[in-house]
């Protein structure tokens, strides 16, 4: 990515703050799937026994940004326990966004999912939740930007190959969970609950997206365009995008017996790949 004159312009002034220890390059671009207006997703990884200065971390950006006076930098941990912070920031008129990742924390994480040991936890902007796991994809799927110590190397070793014992809790996490959501919404029909069917429909489609990862060795980073994603996985639910907008027309229509119906038949295709890939 040197050749990037954005990166080659942001990284030299980020990787002389103090206290931070790495720097990658997350999203679209690392996994090389990006557009030339996408987002620049930029993650900025500490030690605990370091403290990240975030107070010259913004003078810093303040110099690079296109809108000086709007500059926001977050101190650690204002974003929750695992989003943790950073900054929304236009440079050269894109848009750049920095995340704080603790080196420390993240090792821990992916030794906790590689024995089959994940979480899930309330946060906004995943209304599927966070899972534990997401750390291990950015990781995984992450291209360094700035590693001197090659801590980001030696993490990433770690993640490859994708660890049956992960593959098999996210599945036993989730597997149960779609046709749990699916009664649950059936029980609301009863009493024309719109906003409850939906949200137990989205959950379960959010769950199908998981298990469908995990069936096919891939680290899921984000519930946006998880499902359009999983269609074009080698093993998935046959006509998978067109079942999930015919769910979602059925619902916006007040039809919610019908798709319902129609989640319940992918779950049942969904558990009958489930059982062949066990």
């Amino acid at each position: 990515m040197s050749e990037d004159p954005l990166l080659a312009r942001i990284i030299p002034v980020l990787a002389d703050i103090p206290g931070v220890a790495a720097i990658v390059l997350g999203g679209s671009r690392a996994r090389g799937t990006a557009h030339a207006a996408s987002d620049y997703d930029i993650g900025l990884y500490y030690a605990e026994a370091a403290a990240l200065d975030t107070d010259r971390l913004r003078k810093a950006v303040t110099g690079l940004v296109d809108e000086p006076g709007a500059v926001h930098v977050t101190p650690v941990g204002e974003w929750g326990p695992w989003i943790v912070g950073g900054a929304w920031l236009g440079i050269d008129s894109r848009k750049v966004d920095l995340l704080y990742r603790s080196i420390d924390k993240v090792a821990a994480t992916i030794e906790a999912c590689r024995k089959g040991e994940i979480t899930m936890h309330y946060q906004p902007g995943h209304p599927h939740g966070f899972c534990s796991a997401i750390w291990v994809g950015e990781v995984a799927l992450c291209q360094p930007l700035h590693d001197p110590d090659g801590a980001i190397a030696a993490l990433k070793a770690t993640t490859v190959p994708y660890p049956r014992a992960l593959r098999e809790a996210i599945i036993r996490r989730f597997q149960w969970e779609i046709l749990f959501g699916i009664e649950n919404a059936e029980l609301a029909l009863q009493r024309g609950d719109a906003t409850h069917i939906a949200g137990c429909a989205y959950r379960a489609l959010a769950c199908v997206g998981q298990v469908l990862f995990a069936l096919n060795g891939q680290y899921l980073i984000n519930e946006k365009g998880a499902l359009a994603a999983a269609a074009v996985l080698p093993a998935t639910v046959h006509d998978l995008t067109g079942r999930v907008a015919d769910i979602w027309r059925l619902i916006g229509s007040d039809r919610h017996a019908g798709a319902l119906q129609l989640l319940r038949t992918l779950e049942l295709d969904l558990r009958g790949i489930s059982w062949a890939g066990s």
